[in-house]
């Protein structure tokens, strides 16, 4: 059968009966014990997730957000057989160029949403850019996914076809998270079309070459150190989304807390800046039904034929506090062009959100270097 290549119109129109049932599942929540004053050391907190709950249950607004994200123009369309939910948000400055920016679990489109406006239409007459926002293939509004085999590459292949399809044949990738998977393999697969990717992480572990740590800076050494503590206190989650996700699933797919509190880990400070930004996100996997889907890019991943070669095209990191720190002797090994690398102050894993300015910025720096 062949593919429906259609590029259509879409809104987000929740049912009033899906935020009744959400808001009496909450009220009905059978919350866990804990260890007195255990803080974060058996994971996230009962405190912690309650807050957010209740504020969930009694303050949030979704009617709010889902207007917020309808007044840009949105589309679905199927590539390679499954639906893929997207913001299309042109410039309408002339020169602009295209970008297409993708987001990671526990993320969502709405770690853009604040870099929209600075990036499609500048008021200081800067670089403007058209934007193309995907929904992950099995996240939000582009799942759930329903065959094997969902991982970075195969994602990578549908966004040089929906960029095709959307009549791009020059342009830039952009990701976060997830996104900084999946951009450097837009850039490996797609290189004539191409023209730099940006990522605000690369995730390039040590081989266990004693040659590489003759290598490292001081800084590649403070980024070990870090990687070391996250390993050693945070990276369960990856274990299990790549081994048995569909073993967690009963969990998260059936109860909004359990989402929340799971989703949570990865969010840390991020509620502390905005409440909103966490839920918004959250909301997106509960009231599309992707809670599951999403946690299988990670099994699929994970079981994935890893490229050994380098990338070649043009690479910029802009790396921010509170992030991930990504160390440059083990990056220049997997990406052979690595032209810009950048640390900044706070934003986070989430920059796009909590420093919309400063990495809108360095977006225009990376890329004016390629026109």
């Amino acid at each position: 059968m062949s593919e429906n290549t259609e590029v259509k119109p879409f809104r987000i129109d929740i049912p009033q009966a899906d935020l009744d049932d959400l808001s009496d599942r909450l009220g009905r929540t059978r919350w866990p014990d804990e260890i007195p004053d255990a803080g974060w050391d058996y994971g996230v907190p009962v405190a912690y997730v309650r807050e957010l709950a209740e504020y969930w249950r009694d303050g949030y607004d979704w009617r709010a957000w889902e207007a917020k994200i309808n007044q840009y123009p949105q589309f679905t369309t199927e590539v390679d057989g499954q639906n893929i939910h997207f913001l299309h948000v042109r410039s309408p400055h002339a020169d602009a160029l295209p970008l297409i920016l993708t987001h990671g679990w526990p993320g969502s489109v709405v770690e853009y949403l604040n870099v929209i406006e600075p990036l499609t239409n500048p008021v200081d007459g800067s670089q403007a850019f058209h934007l193309v926002i995907p929904s992950l293939p099995g996240f939000g509004f582009s799942g759930p996914t329903h065959e094997r085999g969902w991982n970075r590459y195969r994602t990578a292949r549908a966004w040089a076809e929906l960029m095709r399809r959307l009549g791009y044949d020059r342009f830039g990738a952009v990701g976060n998270d997830g996104g900084s998977f999946v951009s450097p393999e837009l850039g490996r697969i797609d290189p004539e079309h191409v023209v730099g990717v940006h990522v605000t992480q690369i995730f390039s572990f040590p081989s266990g070459d004693p040659a590489e740590f003759a290598r490292i800076t001081p800084e590649d050494q403070k980024a070990l150190e870090r990687l070391q503590w996250f390993y050693d206190n945070k990276m369960s989650f990856n274990a299990l989304l790549s081994q048995q996700p569909q073993t967690l699933s009963y969990g998260i797919f059936d109860s909004p807390v359990g989402l929340l509190g799971w989703n949570a880990q990865l969010f840390g400070d991020a509620a502390d800046v905005d409440a909103d930004f966490v839920l918004t996100n959250t909301m997106l996997y509960w009231l599309t039904g992707t809670a599951t889907s999403a946690t299988r890019f990670y099994y699929e991943d994970a079981k994935a034929e890893h490229p050994t070669e380098p990338t070649t095209v043009p690479i910029g990191v802009a790396m921010f506090e509170g992030d991930f720190v990504s160390m440059r002797t083990f990056a220049e090994r997997d990406h052979r062009n690595i032209v810009h690398w950048k640390s900044y102050g706070p934003g986070g894993h989430y920059a796009a959100h909590i420093a919309p300015d400063v990495l809108a910025g360095d977006l225009r720096t990376f890329y004016a270097k390629l026109r």
